[in-house]
Parts: structure tokens; sequence; C-alpha cells
């Protein structure tokens, strides 16, 4: 089931991000900083377990961000993740949105889905604000990515 994240769900997002942020696959991101973004994600729950989890950040007047995503080990290879992506563009285009990106590791995910790789440069610098609280500023070594959206 796919529903948006309440803030007993903030924790177990934290966990899940930070088993993959270990592995170097996604960045941490604070209990602080998922209560202040909070609003911006949607959970998969399977057996009332957090089985995965995505956020869609609206960053300027067409464009957003899918971020955070993340399935659990033991759910992946299942579609969660596509399928989180995918709920994340329906609120993208309810929105008003007309294209989403994201910053990853996982090109080739991404491509199945339809996005394609872009310049960084590309993107407004709104964008970067996130940027300057990263462990990786200035050198980031994530894939930028963008979809349009119908």
């Amino acid at each position: 089931m796919i529903r948006t994240a309440i803030t007993q769900d903030v924790p177990p997002i934290q966990r899940l991000l930070e088993h993959y942020a270990k592995q170097g696959l996604l960045l941490s991101r604070s209990l602080s900083d998922l209560y202040d973004n909070l609003r911006d994600f949607t959970v998969f729950e399977s057996d009332g377990m957090l089985a995965g989890a995505a956020g869609l950040h609206v960053c300027w007047a067409d464009l957003g961000e899918i971020r955070s995503l993340a399935v659990a080990p033991d759910h992946a290879r299942q579609g969660i993740g596509s399928r989180l992506v995918e709920h994340c563009e329906a609120a993208a285009r309810e929105l008003g949105l007309r294209q989403v990106f994201t910053l990853t590791y996982q090109t080739a995910f991404f491509q199945r889905l339809g996005y394609q790789i872009t310049d960084k440069s590309s993107l407004p610098h709104k964008v970067w604000a996130d940027c300057l609280k990263c462990p990786k500023f200035p050198d980031c070594d994530e894939i930028a990515m963008i979809k349009g959206l119908a």
C-alpha cells in the first residue's frame, strides 16, 4: 500500500536511508530534516511494515525532485521502487509540475522509467540550496537525470 508518510514513519525512513547511505548509495538524512520535509514523503507499507520510501520536493514553478528513494532489502526487486517513483510523478502532475529530476547513482533504474541523463548545470540554481548541506559538496558525484511529464 502506498500512502502519505506520517510522523511515526520518520524513524523507520531514516533507518532505511541510513542503510543505503552507509554503502554510499544515497545521502543520509537527519531526523530533523525528515520531519521538516515530512509532507514530501510517500511510503510503501507491506504487512504493517515500511518497505520503501520516496520524496517529491517542489523546487520551482514547474520542476520537482524525486529524492531519498529507498526500498527495504528484503523487498527489493518487487517493483516497489518503480511504484513509488510513479506515485511521485502522479503527485507532481497534480501539482502542475512539468518535469521531475533526480540526483542518483542508479541510472539504469531511472532510465527504465523514462529518465534521461542531463548536465547538472542545466538545473536551476535553487536546486543547489540543499547541496550546500551535503558532505559531498562541492564534489558531487551523483548523476542528474530528468523526465518530462505529459
